[in-house]
């Protein structure tokens, strides 16, 4: 009994799971409990199978060496050797909102070189994935505090920015300063010179990036003081330049609810404010075209018990709060919202409608049983795009839970969740921890942090993923350490999106790829911002499972216009390019 004890508190399940098992299952093993599906009582909440299966410890992960690539314009990126390769079947169509696009996206093969050595076979349903911290192999000096990759300086390998640092990727062998007291950021293209600029939420200061050697800083609008937890890059009105979203926070000694604020990029020279709202206490602010319509919407986490605010885009940069009439608050019943932290957008079932989730600070004592964090399904075009409350889908409680950030860290073709906490120890004297959540599919989460070593991790608001060494896999920048993901043995595909600058911005931030296999259809966005202040790669990345053959890419870029490529080798990373750069 002791030992299923131990299995179900690491797993959270509720008690009348537990009782079920004892009850009617005694003579299941570990081992097999891992392997098996076994169903709930029909009377618990969950209604749906429970999947723990064994994991399987990767060995050697796969081994290749990318190519240098140059960034501007699109027509230079020649990849390997200056070989540029036209893609078979590739066809573009445009919605009602865009025009006069006469050049259908380039497909460039960046990097040709696939695997050397698998460690071990394994199924699409359960890789292995263990994660090492090389953060002081790699020479770096990693703050804890959130954290955005970038590649910087365009040379193939995502660099890493944090506690104000920018840390320069030395082909995925070790890490040096680039420059400093750049503050917290988050990442993209801002007057379409072909390099990522910086937007500092934390010091509302903006930094041109000059040719990926250092930073120099944007001469900003007149803002009144502010504090803020949290910023994304978006073109909200559509004229090819990213504009920002900044969330605003709060003085709670003065009293003082600080504005949101919609920054208008005027063209590459400076922003406008545009708009502010003072009604709610923002910490996270994530972007996305979750209705397909064209342009990005806006999610707004909000602290101190008030509700979550989703922006609905018109195209033009106006915005209407619709969280509401999408059921998109977040909450639970008798509160008008939670203490919400973080969000993040992810297609969590793989129909191909994007997910949202909602992270969520919670007291449970006398103040009540707050709202928990939960998963919002996005019900698609036949629903308006309206979202049903799934739950907590397996994140089991805790109190300080903090900045999610997705990704498909096993390549198993579903996103798995990393949820942090920002405190050791939280009321009643119950310990927190950081949580890695692998997906089981049909919004079953499972708790795989200590088979994936990472158990024990510090409080930490920073939590964001990118394949910083170029072998396929999802490593995660997380406590202030840099973890190395070994996991090998399914297949996998990155996609990088480039704009022209003018239909679609050079970032292609709003962007989304869908890859449609046998019985999934993957969906990956391109965003700059995500949980509560941190950003992931820009580069897309995709885990395939077992499947091994070609795949096709269907493309819808900012503005809807929607493109496909055919007969895309896997295993490898991909550069799409809409229209021709001037």
């Amino acid at each position: 009994m002791e030992i299923f004890d131990t299995l179900f508190e690491a797993q959270g399940l509720v008690e009348p799971w537990r009782a079920h098992y004892r009850a009617v299952r005694p003579d299941v093993s570990l081992a097999a409990m891992f392997e098996h599906a076994i169903k709930p009582p029909a009377d618990t909440d969950a209604g749906e199978e429970f999947c723990s299966r064994w994991t399987i410890e990767a060995g050697q992960g796969v081994a290749w060496s990318p190519a240098r690539r140059r960034h501007a314009p699109c027509a230079g990126r020649d990849g390997i050797g200056g070989n540029r390769q036209h893609t078979r079947g590739s066809t573009m169509s445009s919605s009602a909102k865009p025009s006069g696009v006469s050049a259908a996206g380039r497909l460039v093969l960046m990097w040709c070189a696939l695997p050397l050595a698998l460690g071990v076979s394994v199924s699409e349903s359960q890789p292995g994935a263990v994660f090492t911290d090389r953060t002081a192999e790699l020479s770096l000096e990693l703050q804890n505090a959130p954290a955005c990759w970038a590649d910087i300086n365009n040379d193939g390998w995502t660099d890493l920015c944090a506690g104000g640092v920018v840390w320069k990727n030395n082909a995925g062998q070790s890490f040096t300063r680039l420059a400093s007291d750049v503050g917290a950021v988050v990442a993209a293209d801002f007057d379409k010179d072909g390099f990522l600029d910086l937007f500092s939420w934390s010091s509302l200061q903006a930094y041109r990036n000059n040719a990926g050697v250092a930073f120099a800083p944007i001469t900003m609008p007149e803002l009144a003081w502010s504090v803020s937890r949290g910023a994304c890059w978006a073109d909200l009105n559509g004229d090819g330049f990213v504009d920002l979203y900044v969330g605003g926070y709060e003085d709670w000694d003065a009293g003082i609810t600080y504005p949101d604020m919609v920054l208008l990029n005027e063209r590459g020279e400076g922003f406008r404010l545009a708009w502010s709202d003072a009604r709610y206490r923002a910490r996270g602010v994530a972007a996305c075209d979750f209705d397909e319509d064209g342009d990005v919407d806006v999610y707004v986490s909000n602290y101190r018990l008030q509700p979550n605010v989703l922006w609905l885009n018109d195209g033009s940069g106006t915005l209407e709060d619709v969280a509401a009439a999408y059921e998109a608050v977040g909450t639970s019943p008798g509160f008008g919202g939670g203490h919400s932290i973080g969000a993040a957008w992810g297609d969590f079932d793989n129909d191909g409608n994007i997910d949202l989730f909602v992270g969520n600070f919670a007291h449970r004592d006398n103040r009540g049983d707050q709202p928990k964090s939960r998963f919002l399904r996005n019900l698609g075009p036949q629903a308006g795009h309206t979202f049903k409350d799934r739950g907590t889908c397996g994140v089991f409680y805790q109190e300080s839970y903090a900045s999610p950030a997705t990704g498909d860290y096993d390549n198993d073709g579903d996103l798995d969740l990393f949820f942090t906490t920002v405190y050791g120890t939280a009321s009643f004297g119950k310990k927190n921890h950081p949580v890695l959540f692998r997906n089981d599919g049909d919004f079953v989460f499972a708790d795989a942090t200590s088979s994936a070593q990472l158990a024990g991790l510090a409080p930490t608001y920073q939590a964001a993923w990118s394949d910083f060494d170029n072998d396929g896999d999802l490593d995660l920048a997380t406590a202030g350490k840099l973890f190395d993901n070994g996991c090998g043995g399914n297949h996998w595909l990155k996609v990088r999106l480039d704009g022209d600058g003018s239909t679609v911005n050079r970032s292609a931030i709003g962007a989304q790829v869908r890859i449609r296999l046998e019985s999934a259809t993957l969906t990956r966005q391109v965003e700059a911002g995500t949980g509560e202040g941190n950003q992931s790669d820009l580069v897309l990345h995709f885990g395939l499972g077992a499947h091994a053959g070609p795949v096709s890419l269907e493309i819808v870029w900012p503005g809807g216009t929607a493109q496909t490529i055919g007969d895309v080798e896997v295993d490898r990373l991909v550069a799409v390019c809409f229209g021709e750069l001037p």
